[in-house]
Order: C-alpha cells, then structure tokens, then sequence
C-alpha cells in the first residue's frame, strides 16, 4: 500500500512539475528571469541555485501545489522599467503565452501520457452488444448484489434488448425501487434494486453500471490518433461539468489532494497502463481547468492580460493582485476544507437498502 501511494504522489507531482515547466521554459525563452521554482509551499526542505542561473530550485514542506516565482509579477515589488529581463516590462504576447504554457504543457504531456497506456495495456473497448456489465463500486447496483459479468435480463419485468432500452427503463423510476434480472453463471438471478433520486444531478435514476470492456492491442499509429483525440474530450467533459453546476443541474463535486493520491494509487494497483491513463486524464483536466477564467488561476490572468489587448493599456497591476490574492485564499480555504472531510472518517446512517435483503 506504501509503495502505491508513493508511486501515486510522484505522479500527482510530476503534474504540477510539467505545469510549472510550462511557465519556467517560456519566461526564460522570452527573456524573464525567473527567481525560483518551487514544488509545495512553505519553509524549503531542500534547495538548489545551478552555478549562473537566476533561479532557485526547491521543495517546500507542505506538498500541495507548485509554483514559478517570475521577476516582475509582484506589483508590490520595487521593478526598475528598464529591466529587459522583468515580466513587467515583457511584450503583451510573451506574457501570454508565458501564462497560456502552464496548461499548454499539461495538455502535451496528457497526449504523451495517453499513447504510453496505450502502448503498454491497449485501449479499453466496450461491448454493448451483450448487456453484460461492469458494476462501479459503491454504487446501488453495487449495494443491491449486481457483479461485474452479470447479463442484464430484463428490468421489472420488461426484457431489455440493448443499453438504451436500459436507460430508459431504470431511467424511468428515479429513487425507486426496480426489480432487475440478470444471468449469472449460466442461472438466472432476481435482484432489487433502488435507482438513484433526481437530486442527484446527473446521475438521477441510475443504478451506476455500464458495459463490460477489454483491451484490445492498437497499433502506433492508432495510440498517436487516440492519444491526440482523448485530451480535448477531457476538456468538453471540464467544460461541460462546470456548466452543470453554474446551471444548478448538480452539485459541484470537488476531489483534494488526498481524493485524487487515493484515485490514482488505485489506479497503479490495477496495472501500470491504468495508472498512465487516469495520470494523462488528470493533466489534461489540470490544463482545461486552470485555462477557466477565474481569478488566481492561469486563466483569470488571462482575462486581464485580455482586457490590455482590447483596451490597448494595462490594467491597475494591484488591483489584479488583489484580485488573484482573494482567489487564491478562496481556493486554498476550499481545498482545505476538501482536504479535511477526505481525512476526517464520516458516519452515515443504515439505509433501507443496506439493511434490505441481497
């Protein structure tokens, strides 16, 4: 299990090092000097200043996040506007793109991760022809007995031909109780079951199962086409998630540092391509989500350094810093408070289905 969770966090890391690297590599090809690059926060662990660069090297206690501290980005800091070498003083496109190159660099390294899973394990491919399924954990489907392999027979009552004739019939009765019949091992197994409500956003009458899936072998020059083609789809996904929950349609759910160590270290436990592949969608995800236009990150920065292009002058620099400022204690409070209720053990009460017979 340490073992798993140390590979977890050296990937979790690797993430935010492929992030920064973005900021670090474009600032330097522009000129800017960056003063230090830092994995975590807080008193420095360990530090490194290479003999003639500018910048300084190092790894805080507290693990969470990483950063680039660039000369010139600190409105608050005394910047001679002679400096050739500050980001104050950069051209309008150097400090975009040194911006946009935190995600861009996320989104390159997704594909890299992708076509590697894709090599090592093949692409999961899913049967919807024979209405046997892949149970997620957890899940009412779960709770009710269902196992992964199961056939689906009919759902109460009525038989099921394909997976939208299922939807529909589970769909039907949200927060209700569903007789379904499935094969299992050659014998025929009635099961009760309880869909989820409509409070549930997305995932309102559902039992949380899908198709039973294998990986089958690509060529190289498939792995190159899907491993181009799945991080936008991460993207769309970011994008349509967020929209969800501006539109009230689910409740925003929001995983911390220890939720994704813990995803990912189950994904390393599944093999080494299940690792690769949840790592790529995780940094195609960091990319689409830090390009959002809000203020701390990249992409709030991006809305101001919008602003300049279509007024043709610079906004009040403090004012953005007091902007970006709010938004990072807003976001390390959430993520604070995310962290604690992923540690802190919750207790919850038997359900009917729990106590009901399996």
């Amino acid at each position: 299990m340490f073992a798993r969770l140390l590979i977890a966090l050296v990937g979790v890391g690797a993430l935010m090092v492929i992030h920064e690297g973005g900021h670090y590599f474009a600032a330097r090809r522009f000129g800017m000097r960056v003063v230090k690059f830092s994995i975590g926060f807080g008193p420095a662990l360990w530090r490194h200043t290479p003999k003639g660069s500018p910048t300084t090297f190092q790894v805080a206690l507290i693990p969470f996040l990483a950063y680039v501290q660039i000369a010139g980005m600190n409105p608050y800091e005394e910047s001679d506007p002679k400096d050739t070498q500050s980001y104050a003083n950069a051209s309008l496109w150097a400090r975009v793109v040194t911006i946009a190159a935190g995600p861009l660099a996320n989104y390159v390294f997704a594909s890299i991760l992708f076509f590697a899973a894709l090599m090592a394990g093949g692409n999961y491919v899913q049967d919807e022809t024979s209405m046997r399924i892949h149970v997620q954990p957890e899940g009412p489907a779960a709770i009710a007995g269902l196992r992964d392999g199961d056939r689906i027979l009919s759902v109460s009552g009525s038989h099921v031909r394909d997976w939208d004739s299922l939807r529909l019939a589970v769909g039907a009765h949200p927060g209700e109780a569903i007789d379904i019949e499935v094969e299992r091992a050659g014998q025929s197994a009635p099961l009760h079951v309880i869909t989820t409500p409509h409070r549930e956003g997305p995932f309102k009458g559902k039992i949380l199962i899908g198709p039973e899936g294998r990986y089958a072998p690509v060529s190289i020059q498939q792995a190159l086409w899907l491993s181009i083609k799945r991080p936008p789809l991460v993207v769309a996904d970011t994008v349509r998630g967020v929209v969800r929950v501006l539109t009230l349609q689910e409740s925003p759910k929001i995983a911390g540092p220890v939720g994704i160590v813990r995803d990912v270290a189950d994904a390393a436990k599944e093999g080494f391509s299940s690792y690769l592949m949840l790592l790529g969608a995780l940094s195609a995800y960091l990319g689409g989500f830090n390009l959002l236009p809000i203020p701390a990150l990249d992409g709030g920065r991006l809305l101001f350094l919008g602003y300049e292009a279509v007024a043709r002058r610079k906004s009040d620099a403090k004012v953005e810093a007091k902007v970006h400022a709010l938004g990072l204690l807003m976001f390390l409070t959430l993520l604070a408070v995310v962290t604690y209720t992923e540690i802190m053990p919750t207790r919850t009460a038997p359900t009917d289905q729990q106590n009901s017979p399996k």
